[in-house]
């Protein structure tokens, strides 16, 4: 051999005891396979050991096919979306059985050698743990794909251009696009002006100092959508890279149509109930009003047959008598007209709809509904209002129909009753932001076994009655957010409770 022979000869060694320790001391799993199917074991740096828990000796000679997941061992003949190729080199993500038996993922980068005839002689691999990685991005892919079947509308939005970046499949539906439509949405474009500049603001402010805001807001969508939409929440998202600065919003809204459509529909039922409970109660008084309305027609008949002798008999000034009898007559006329348009507007089927009223007007226009019923049973109305005469925001007539189902009832519970003064206590009071009606009878009173059972439909001790004016009045006063109950020790009389609020709640 030659000194230069010699030279290039030493040289060669250095670097391969140069590659040797570069390949010793790296933390990625350098690996020399048979070419075969089995993928056996040649070689293998000391990094085997804190990558699969083996040492170098253990795992030489086994066959490395045989630890693949069963699922991820052909990915290189299947080509499978894990397996990228360049330049002769393939590099393939998997699952790999770990010494201690569970499975890590490895990314590994393979070559095959061939000699001069082309013939695979060996397999060089460098390989490295990527568990955590890939744990991290399934999460994420399994966390964008519960996003995207939500079905809440999520959108994120550009901090600074207020541009929707990215929309889930629920979000397009209900502004009525496309996903695979091209289409470009800014948050101004969802809210009316004055709601974007005030309540939208507002939240976005809120969100970029606490993190979080959570409410309601209602959605301006495209025109044609029959869809209702309001937004629920906004998370702001910093970046930590740049002083910590809110970079884009998660807004999160929901397609809130059913749910309106729903209480369209609670509400309408409701109507009709409370629109089938006063022709009910009209129907049960009707001896009552026939008698109410019967005594101005008589005194009108009375008025006008004493006029006719006052003429027969030659009254001195006959302009005179008949002038003061038509002033009779027009008085008792008023208070039958006065008695129907009460009837009347009681059984009207009205819409739902809130005015500010005199809650104590209230009371003593129903107890006048009933003026005639509480002659009848020997009923006085002993009303203590509160004096500074509270106004109360409600449904009028729904509010009435309770007063007047519970007036009723204290009237009614006297029936069976032997005693001379029989009272039905009205009192309201307002205290806390709130309204508080009682209707009181001093009667016999309620069983503890009614009391349970009182507010349930169809339940009724009236042989005549259907048993549903107290479960309608209660749904009546939830509406409107109040509370509704009885108290009774079943032997000295009921009270029935009602507490609205003045305002909504």
């Amino acid at each position: 051999m030659n000194k230069k022979a010699a030279i290039d000869l030493e040289q060669c060694r250095e670097d391969a005891d140069r590659y040797r320790l570069l390949a010793e001391q790296s933390t990625d799993m350098i690996s020399r396979h048979t070419p075969a199917p089995d993928w056996t074991y040649i070689d293998v740096s000391p990094a085997v050991e804190s990558v699969l828990g083996y040492t170098p000796e253990e795992i030489i000679g086994m066959a490395g096919y045989d630890m693949f997941h069963p699922e991820d061992a052909d990915n290189l003949l299947k080509r499978a979306e894990s397996v990228r190729y360049r330049e002769g080199m393939y590099t393939n993500v998997y699952r790999y059985r770990h010494k201690d038996g569970h499975y890590i993922w490895l990314e590994t980068t393979s070559r095959t050698i061939r000699d001069d005839n082309g013939e695979p002689v060996e397999i060089i691999c460098v390989s490295r743990d990527v568990t955590e990685k890939e744990e991290a991005q399934r999460a994420m892919r399994r966390l964008a794909r519960v996003v995207e079947s939500s079905t809440d509308m999520i959108m994120f939005c550009n901090h600074q251009t207020r541009r929707l970046t990215y929309l889930n499949e629920s979000a397009y539906h209900t502004l009525g696009s496309e996903k695979d439509t091209l289409s470009v949405f800014y948050l101004n474009q969802l809210f009316a002006p004055e709601i974007m500049e005030t309540l939208i603001k507002d939240a976005l402010d809120h969100a970029a100092t606490h993190g979080v805001w959570y409410g309601s807001i209602p959605m301006q969508l495209p025109d044609g959508l029959d869809r209702v939409a309001e937004v629920r929440e906004v998370i702001a998202h910093r970046n930590k890279r740049e002083d910590n600065k809110v970079e884009y919003y998660s807004i999160i809204g929901r397609d809130i149509t059913l749910r309106r459509k729903a209480e369209e529909e609670a509400k309408r039922h409701q109507l009709e109930m409370a629109h089938m409970s006063r022709l009910l109660s009209v129907g049960e008084m009707a001896t009552g009003l026939a008698h109410e309305i019967n005594q101005p027609l008589a005194a009108i008949l009375n008025y006008c047959r004493g006029t006719q002798r006052r003429l027969d008999d030659g009254a001195d000034d006959a302009v005179a008598t008949v002038s003061r009898s038509m002033e009779l007559i027009t008085k008792q006329a008023k208070r039958a007209a006065e008695i129907i348009k009460r009837m009347r507007a009681f059984v009207r089927k009205t819409e739902y709809q809130r005015l500010e009223f005199s809650i104590n007007d209230a009371c003593t226009e129903v107890s006048n509904f009933l003026h005639q019923e509480a002659i009848d049973h020997s009923i006085t109305f002993d009303f203590h209002l509160d004096p500074d005469n509270p106004q109360l925001l409600a449904d009028k007539v729904q509010i009435e129909q309770v007063l007047l189902n519970l007036m009723r009832n204290a009237i009614e519970a006297y029936s069976d009753c032997e005693k001379a003064y029989r009272p039905v206590i009205i009192t309201t009071r307002n205290e806390g932001g709130y309204i508080h009606i009682s209707v009181v009878d001093e009667a016999k009173g309620i069983s503890a076994e009614g009391l349970a059972n009182l507010f349930e439909p169809f339940y009724t001790s009236k042989s005549t009655g259907l048993g549903m004016g107290l479960s309608i009045s209660r749904t009546i006063i939830e509406t409107h957010g109040g509370q509704m109950w009885a108290e009774s020790d079943g032997k000295t009389g009921t009270h029935f409770n009602l507490k609205l609020p003045l305002r909504d709640k």
